[in-house]
């Protein structure tokens, strides 16, 4: 599929969450003209702690490089996990700048805010040590899920189910601090004059209207794998890539069937 610019955030490369296969197979399936990664892309708090570093997460930052090298624009905006590349802000390697938000136009003239979202986040700028345990126990989380996705396929059960997601969704206290820092970034994007904003940080992937602007956020590869495209003619699309695998999979099953 040829689209207009690619939004990724939260890859979290370096950990073992990190869907680096589903991603590598979703880059595979989209070209594009700008490629925008939206922080949270390396995890340099959790290799802190452990380094998970895989052949096929090599492959994924390879192929961003080679994309870069034959023309296509890539800018990288550092997260609160990658934040020490925000020293280099306005800094270009080879082919790909780094920059610590920027605003894009998209086709039909909309101008967005890129900006990773956790300067919205009162707990991460504020209580670190907070946001350390609550990554901890994130990751936790991931890995039963990795569990339960296998108990499920081993019960051949269709479909995909997020226990991180299922969290967000049914907890208060997560759902009121998605609402808390959605009304923030807002708030913020409301006094540039913009007409939106695109980001990252929660793990949360959405596009919807709050109070006039819109709000997106792109989500993450290590849960939901979810990425926001800007198709040729200005609209924008979330994409849950996984969900996609398992419609293709079914799909194919059924066309198998039937021909058979």
């Amino acid at each position: 599929m040829k689209v207009r610019s690619i939004f990724l955030s939260d890859i979290h490369l370096g950990t073992r969450g990190c869907q680096a296969d589903c991603l590598l197979d979703f880059l595979r399936e989209h070209e594009s003209e700008h490629l925008y990664l939206v922080g949270d892309i390396v995890d340099f708090w959790a290799m802190g702690r452990s380094i998970q570093w895989s052949r096929t997460q090599n492959t994924v930052v390879q192929k961003i490089l080679r994309r870069a090298r034959h023309g296509e624009k890539v800018i990288f905006i550092p997260g609160n996990h990658d934040e020490a590349l925000r020293e280099y802000d306005n800094t270009s390697f080879g082919d790909l700048l780094i920059a610590n938000e920027w605003v894009h136009t998209t086709v039909d003239g909309r101008r967005f805010l890129l900006v990773h979202g956790d300067i919205f986040d009162q707990v991460t700028r504020h209580h670190r040590w907070v946001a350390v345990l609550g990554d901890i126990a994130y990751d936790f989380l991931v890995r039963v899920n990795a569990w339960l996705s296998l108990a499920r396929r081993t019960l051949r059960i269709r479909g995909y189910w997020s226990l991180a997601g299922y969290a967000k969704r049914k907890v208060k206290s997560a759902v009121n601090f998605i609402c808390d820092f959605e009304e923030s970034v807002i708030h913020a994007v409301r006094e540039r004059e913009l007409d939106g904003v695109i980001c990252g940080h929660i793990h949360s992937a959405a596009i919807k209207e709050v109070e006039g602007l819109l709000y997106v956020n792109c989500g993450d590869w290590v849960d939901s794998c979810t990425a926001i495209v800007e198709h040729l003619d200005g609209r924008l699309e979330l994409i849950e890539w996984r969900q996609h695998q398992f419609s293709d999979t079914t799909n194919a099953v059924i066309a198998a069937a039937s021909a058979a």
